[in-house]
């Protein structure tokens, strides 16, 4: 890790006084990168949505879905055979700029190789969500506090993440959605080195709580199932409600299809939001202590979990989704650095961390060896095996006889 003291001038987004400029220092540590190794993040800026865009992304959008009917009806592979059969009814018949017809062949080839490549196939696909395609310099560019699209179409900038200014501006999407047009940019980070750890931070995850920490330090984050699931019960129950054994009247009524379309979206951004949310919470305290993160490899639990008998206990844990927040935990670790074990699930939960041995219930979510006396909550079971396992891969000390603790413990 080294210092860097950022000295700036107030970007033309941020507070002012008094129409005054001032001059802030900003001392930030950043860790040292990995030489040639980058990864992709993508950058919101919330751009005011004008008519003028908002018409363009409706052409775009009935012209993407024909170019994608057209490259699967004549099985085009190729790119020049797509420019060759695209690119003038793009210009003409969609009035397309030249640049944006460019982007919308590819955009459509791209959709065409994601249904080839899916073995389920199914209908043909079709874009609903207004979104387009964008290459920075020839289809888009940000000039004082404007995004720029070809054609003379001007967004004026509302807000912007500024961290990644230093890095160079790459192809983007232009979304608009629910009143809200939004161009998000790529833009290619360098890696973080990780560094070596001292200790690991156990994650054991539950319906109720994340648990995490190691053999000292326990901490929990309660789950957003509940409210979730609460709103995924007011849209079923509307669609029985609106519902006969023969039509599902819902469909053909325009403001409840659009209710219940609300509170299933509700749902799944308030899941979401905590999956994004809790992943970096974890990882930031492991950054903070120079700890890795250990995890389980839950690949393939879907399947056990459809079996549970118990219906709303099966639907929470499906819908909390153990892979959304496997991901975004592997990711956070990714993005600062941070070393990341993935260890054998199997026994976690009822296997002694001091012995080895089987644990027997004693209580309501209480174990106990028979053999050494060991008694604890199951979470905190299932974070110290993740933990032992964790160090014994990352190559850590352990102190003889099973028993954890950091390599600072007395011997």
């Amino acid at each position: 890790m080294r210092d860097l003291t950022d000295n700036r001038d107030l970007t033309p987004g941020e507070p002012q006084v008094s129409g005054h400029s001032y001059r802030i220092a900003i001392t930030i540590q950043v860790p040292e990168t990995v030489p040639g190794s980058f990864f992709t993040i993508s950058i919101g800026v919330r751009v005011s949505p004008e008519p003028a865009g908002i018409e363009l992304l409706s052409r775009y959008n009935v012209a993407l879905n024909y170019a994608i009917n057209k490259i699967l009806r004549l099985n085009l592979k190729k790119i020049g055979e797509i420019h060759n059969a695209l690119y003038r009814e793009l210009r003409e018949w969609f009035g397309l700029p030249s640049r944006i017809a460019l982007d919308c062949y590819r955009d459509a080839l791209a959709n065409a190789k994601a249904w080839r490549n899916n073995p389920k196939k199914g209908k043909r696909p079709k874009v609903k969500k207004l979104s387009m395609l964008l290459h920075q310099g020839s289809s888009y560019r940000i000039e004082d506090c404007y995004v720029e699209i070809i054609g003379g179409i001007r967004l004026k900038i509302i807000g912007w993440d500024r961290r990644y200014d230093e890095y160079e501006n790459r192809e983007a999407r232009l979304v608009y959605r629910e009143g809200k047009m939004i161009l998000w940019i790529s833009k290619k980070v360098p890696k973080p080195q990780p560094y070596k750890p001292r200790d690991a931070r156990a994650v054991d995850i539950n319906e109720r709580k994340i648990v995490y920490g190691d053999d000292k330090i326990n901490k929990d984050i309660g789950t957003a199932v509940d409210r979730a699931y609460r709103w995924k019960i007011l849209a079923e129950n509307l669609q029985r409600k609106y519902s006969s054994p023969r039509y599902p009247a819902w469909r053909r009524r325009k403001a409840i299809h659009n209710r219940i379309r609300s509170y299933h979206r509700k749902a799944r951004n308030i899941l979401e939001d905590w999956a994004r949310k809790a992943p970096l919470k974890m990882v930031r305290l492991a950054l903070k202590l120079q700890h890795a993160v250990a995890r389980e490899d839950l690949t393939g639990l879907i399947n056990s979990l459809r079996k549970i008998k118990n219906k709303d206990h099966r639907t929470k844990l499906i819908i909390m989704g153990y892979s959304r927040l496997e991901k975004w935990i592997d990711w956070q670790a990714m993005k600062h650095g941070v070393p990341l074990a993935i260890v054998n699930p199997n026994g976690t939960s009822s296997e002694c961390p001091k012995c080895d041995s089987k644990l027997e219930e004693n209580g309501y979510r209480r174990l106990k060896c028979p053999r050494c006396g060991f008694e604890a909550d199951r979470d905190i079971i299932g974070k110290l095996n993740i933990r032992k396992r964790a160090l014994k891969i990352l190559g850590i000390k352990v102190i003889p006889g099973g028993v954890l603790a950091p390599l600072t413990a007395p011997r």
